[in-house]
């Protein structure tokens, strides 16, 4: 499982970066194997507010329909364009296909290391 140690992680299999004001939101590793081919990807618009531990928009794959948590409150001030007509992107390389950009953050999960993240997606799978 690749969870580079640059980027924070949130439990429900999202991961954060932050570029001074900006957090980028994407999909992990983990997250993107355990849903398999992604064929679909719905991704809020410029301008909305997103909510820390509510969805932010889904990914459809071959196996399922599947939400995505926003870690942070904020409002999206970019969305990755491409990903809507090449959601596969996600597969290919998560920590590259980010999903959106988000500024004027209020509020953040509680985020993880990538090491706590890999304990707690070894727990996941054992359980």
């Amino acid at each position: 499982m690749n969870c580079p140690e640059t980027l924070r992680y949130s439990k429900s299999h999202e991961w954060v970066k932050k570029e001074g004001d900006i957090t980028l939101i994407g999909l992990t590793d983990f997250a993107q194997s355990e849903l398999g081919d992604l064929v679909f990807v719905n991704l809020p618009e410029i301008d909305d507010t997103v909510t820390a531990g509510e969805a932010l928009g889904d990914v459809e794959s071959v196996k399922a329909v599947s939400d995505i948590f926003s870690p942070v409150s904020g409002t999206v001030c970019e969305i990755n364009e491409e990903l809507l007509d090449h959601p596969e992107l996600i597969n290919e390389a998560p920590y590259d296909a980010w999903l959106i950009k988000v500024k004027d953050i209020t509020d953040e999960e509680e985020l993880i290391s990538a090491a706590e993240y890999e304990a707690h997606c070894q727990s996941e799978s054992n359980g």
